[in-house]
């Protein structure tokens, strides 16, 4: 991870900013911003060094998001977009991003599986190393917004290597909806294969 400076300088106007597992993810009474590392399954699904940066958090792969400075509410209403990067993008091909929630409307029933956020294709491998994100977009980025009382939320990022001269849209019904996204089904049909890297963060609502 490639935050700590940042969140050093920023939190540190409140207090004191630390980094690891074992506190609570941001507490707020004792002037202290706890990020929090993810563990078991969800740590595992964090793999191949794709970065995603927000303002003042830094990059936020496989980490809980902090509740502390409003972070969650700012996740969630007032940043756009963050910065993608991955710095092993090969310069001489083009790749897909995908970004959902597995968990609408809660983990323990996500029966909108799966929630499109962004979708974004034709992404040169020598913009991805730079972080910028320039390419074709399917679907424009939907802030991560859980809903109150559903606990908390990953937000996934998948990066596929896109397959030379495949015409990837979606279709009429797609686009109808964001929920209910057969992510699978999409991937397979355009011949995505297995994500070369992907990363996630939880977040749950700002009042919880």
């Amino acid at each position: 991870m490639k935050l700590l400076a940042t969140v050093v300088l920023v939190a540190g106007l409140a207090g004191v900013a630390a980094w690891g597992g074992e506190a609570f993810a941001g507490d707020e009474h004792m002037g202290t911003c706890v990020f929090e590392k993810l563990t078991g399954q969800d740590y595992k699904f964090c793999r191949g060094d794709l970065e995603v940066f927000y303002p003042e958090l830094g990059d936020v792969g496989c980490t809980y998001i902090p509740k502390c400075n409003q972070y969650r509410k700012r996740i969630s209403k007032e940043w756009r977009s963050p910065m993608i990067v991955y710095p092993q993008a090969d310069q001489n091909k083009k790749y897909v991003l995908i970004m959902v929630d597995p968990d609408a409307p809660n983990r323990a029933n996500p029966k909108y599986r799966f929630w499109r956020h962004w979708v974004v294709i034709d992404i040169k491998g020598t913009d991805l190393r730079a972080g910028k994100l320039k390419g074709h977009v399917l679907t424009d980025y939907g802030r991560p917004t859980p809903p109150s009382q559903s606990g908390y939320h990953r937000y996934q990022f998948r990066l596929y290597e896109q397959p030379a001269h495949e015409a990837i849209s979606l279709s009429p019904e797609e686009k109808t909806s964001l929920g209910s996204w057969p992510m699978e089904r999409f991937v397979e049909q355009f011949r995505l294969g297995s994500p070369v890297a992907s990363t996630q963060f939880l977040t749950q609502h700002h009042s919880d």
